[in-house]
Formats: C-alpha cells, sequence, structure tokens
C-alpha cells in the first residue's frame, strides 16, 4: 500500500496521561511509539490530537455531573501528563487538534474539536484517506475514525500502531468500525523498508 499526498496520518492522544503509570494509562501504550515514529516520514499531512482538558473538565470523577461516566483527572491544561509522549517525533508542520478544552463538553472525535477545524484542515489538503494511530482504540481512535467514515473520508486504523483500555470495549469498537467501512491494516503494508526520521521531526519534549 503506497502512501501519496492525498493521504494523511492522524496520530491521535499520544500523551503521557495515557502511556503506562500516567493518570489514565493504557496498558502497552509506550510500545506503539517506535511504530508511529516511523510512519511519521511516510506522510506530507500530520495531525496530532491532544486532550486538553480544563481541571474542572465535567468527564473528571472529581465532577458530579458527570459521575456515570467519569474518568480520573488526565490531561490537563499544561500540566506534564497533557504532553505528547517523550520520543515521539513530531514533524515541525504538524497540525495540533486540542479537544476536551470546554469544562461543559466531551469530545472523544477529533473531528468534535471546537477549536480546531480538522476536517477544513484535511480538505484544505485534498486528503482523501486518513490513516489512524494512537490511544485509545475504544474510545478516541474510534470515535475519531467513525467522524472520519461520516465525512466521507476513506479510512484505515493501523492495528498494531493502536491500543485500548480494556479487550471487550476494544472488540466492539472494531466490529463497529469495521461495520461504518473503516479497514483495519497493519504498519508492514505501509512500511514496505527502513524509514528513517524526517529532518524537520524532533522528539516531543524537546525544545
Amino acid at each position: 500500500m503506497d502512501v501519496t499526498e492525498r493521504d494523511a496520518l492522524i496520530a491521535v492522544d499520544i500523551q503521557v496521561d495515557f502511556l503506562e503509570g500516567g493518570a489514565l494509562g493504557v496498558a502497552e501504550g509506550s510500545r506503539i511509539l517506535p511504530i508511529v515514529n516511523r510512519l511519521m516520514p511516510l506522510f506530507r499531512h500530520v495531525a496530532l490530537t491532544r486532550d486538553w482538558h480544563p481541571p474542572d473538565h465535567l468527564s473528571f470523577t472529581e465532577n458530579p455531573a458527570y459521575r456515570d461516566r467519569s474518568w480520573p483527572a488526565h490531561c490537563v491544561q499544561s500540566t506534564p501528563g497533557a504532553g505528547f509522549a517523550p520520543g515521539l517525533l513530531i514533524p515541525t508542520h504538524a497540525f495540533t487538534v486540542s479537544k476536551g478544552t470546554h469544562v461543559d463538553r466531551e469530545e472523544y472525535s477529533s473531528f468534535q474539536a471546537m477549536e480546531a477545524d480538522l476536517t477544513g484542515w484535511l480538505r484544505a489538503r485534498g486528503v482523501v484517506r486518513v490513516f489512524l494511530a494512537g490511544l485509545a482504540t475504544d474510545y478516541c481512535v474510534r470515535f475519531t475514525a467513525l467522524d472520519a467514515a461520516r465525512q466521507g473520508f476513506q479510512v484505515c486504523v493501523i492495528e498494531d500502531a493502536v491500543r485500548g483500555v480494556a479487550p471487550q470495549t476494544v472488540e466492539e469498537a472494531w466490529h463497529e468500525m469495521g461495520a461504518a467501512g473503516v479497514r483495519r491494516i497493519h504498519s508492514r503494508e505501509l512500511l514496505h523498508g527502513p524509514a528513517g526520521a524526517r529532518s524537520d521531526a524532533m522528539p516531543a519534549g524537546v525544545d
């Protein structure tokens, strides 16, 4: 499978708080980093999404308004846990999508972010197909993939470049995405040979 200028990589929420030991850590989350770093140089268009929550976001356990579906506080704006994973090679031209930025709004899908127009950014660059990697398969990857399909993009989720929260919901996510026309692929279908880091990439957390 060849990557063209009409393709984009969307790296979903590869943040400190979603790695092992983080506030909302996903098991084996850090294992996707080498794969994502090898994928980055293949794409001219790269979007990195992130949870970027205010301290009193409605999805946090401490907030009684959302107690039925709450999470531990995570990815609070401008805290270390909200940073991109150390060692993640980020192209300088990457488009950053911050979501969940308002206290009263949850946004699992990167296409629902109020402060970034991911659809418009992709369309302006002539993108017709998107490839997804990141965390977590059963939440933000899932809903981003479903919305991408609804927007008319061809969608591929790279199975070895994602990790999920729980086996049952991961299985449900793959089923739902497949029913929506999302393709499940392996990184080896894209990586035909060794790929070096592009010259305009730098590790997250390095100035």
